[in-house]
Parts: structure tokens; sequence; C-alpha cells
């Protein structure tokens, strides 16, 4: 089947908060971006604080710190079921379908991207789809003459395939989380393509920082 569901889903835990249930299995990536919380996947547990991001497509279990957690949780062909647990919010994203029909493969990818404020991500493609959350301050995306301003936590699909310049307003920054669904060679490569090769040349304000770069079955 060639097209596929990426959702991404925003988690809330109060202190101490647990699921009273483990996730079903997905293809799936977390990514912490408040607080601190231990994952139980694969048989092992693992403790995550701030700015990182685990992957697994087993069950998992989620149980926060004493100071609670913000999750960002993105994955590919979802079930319906919803994360539960006493102090635990959930709120659905975003979702969108991707055509994944390379027979080389796929990898999911995912990533911090931080512009400083004033900072431009010139009119440029990727090799996939995916989906990106504001994480801090504000940023700009234009895409066919449409101009989109996001606040902080506010969710966007980008195709891949379309033209997109991008943005931090010269007062803040644009820092955000994103997972993309790209072909397997790309593996430990940028996906990046600058629709103009002159500004390929031109300095780059922006910072990766890459969590997750797993092979995955589609």
């Amino acid at each position: 089947m060639p097209d596929h569901l990426l959702r991404l889903s925003r988690d809330d835990f109060g202190a101490n908060a647990a699921l009273d249930a483990a996730l079903p299995p997905a293809t799936r990536a977390v990514y912490v971006a408040v607080g601190m919380v231990s994952i139980r996947a694969g048989g092992g547990t693992a403790t995550l604080s701030a700015n990182s991001a685990l992957f697994h497509t087993g069950p998992m279990t989620i149980a926060a710190s004493g100071q609670g957690a913000c999750l960002l949780r993105y994955e590919l062909d979802p079930g319906e079921s919803v994360p539960a647990g006493a102090g635990v919010r959930s709120e659905r994203k975003l979702e969108a379908t991707l055509r994944l029909d390379d027979p080389e493969g796929y990898l999911l990818r995912c990533d911090k991207v931080e512009l400083p404020p004033g900072g431009i991500a010139y009119t440029h493609t990727h090799q996939g789809g995916g989906i990106r959350c504001l994480l801090k301050g504000g940023f700009n995306v234009r895409v066919h003459g449409e101009t989109t301003e996001l606040g902080e936590y506010d969710a966007w699909f980008e195709a891949g395939t379309d033209p997109v310049y991008a943005w931090a307003p010269d007062d803040a920054p644009g820092h955000f989380s994103r997972v993309m669904i790209l072909p397997r060679r790309l593996k430990g490569k940028s996906s990046i393509r600058y629709v103009d090769p002159a500004d390929a040349d031109k300095p780059k304000l922006q910072k990766y920082t890459v969590f997750v770069d797993e092979l995955i079955e589609t």
C-alpha cells in the first residue's frame, strides 16, 4: 500500500504522571520538548531529558519525572488508540498522507532545526515529506506564494517536492522539531536541495541536530 499516514500528537504529562497502558506498536519517534521521562520499550528503559528523542517500533510505556514533561509523538501508520493516564493530556496536532513507493525503501529522520532571529531558509525542497512543530519563537513559511505565520507548538506539513522559503522574525528565533520520511540512500546525508543553485553557497545560520536516522519498513 503506497499511501501512509504520518501523524503528530502532543502529550503533556503532569508531575509523576504515567500512561495506564503501553502505546501499541508503530513506527514511532518521541521527542521530549520539556521535562524528563522514562520510556520502556524493547525490554529496556531509557531516561530522556529535554531536547532528546527515541525511536522504537514496538509497545512503549511512558512515565514523567516530578517536573512533568511535554512530548511530541510522531507516528507512521499509527493505530487509533489514545494515550490515557491520570495527569496525561494528549492533543492531535496534525496528520498527513504520504505516498511511499520507492522500491529501495525509506528511513525516518527526527531532528531539530534552530534559526536565529532573522535567519532565512532559502527557497528549497526536500527529498521526502514530513511534519514540523515550532518549539520556540516564531516562524514564517511561504509555499506557492502563500505565507503561514506560526507560533509556538503550531505544526505544519511540507510535502518535500514543493519549493519552500522560510524565515524567523527579526525579534525571535525559530526553533522547530521535525520528522521526515526519506529515501534510504539518504541515511547520514542532507535531504535539502536549493531551487537557485546560488543559494547553496550563501552563509547558513541554521543549526541542525539529528536524533534519529533509522531505516524503516513500509
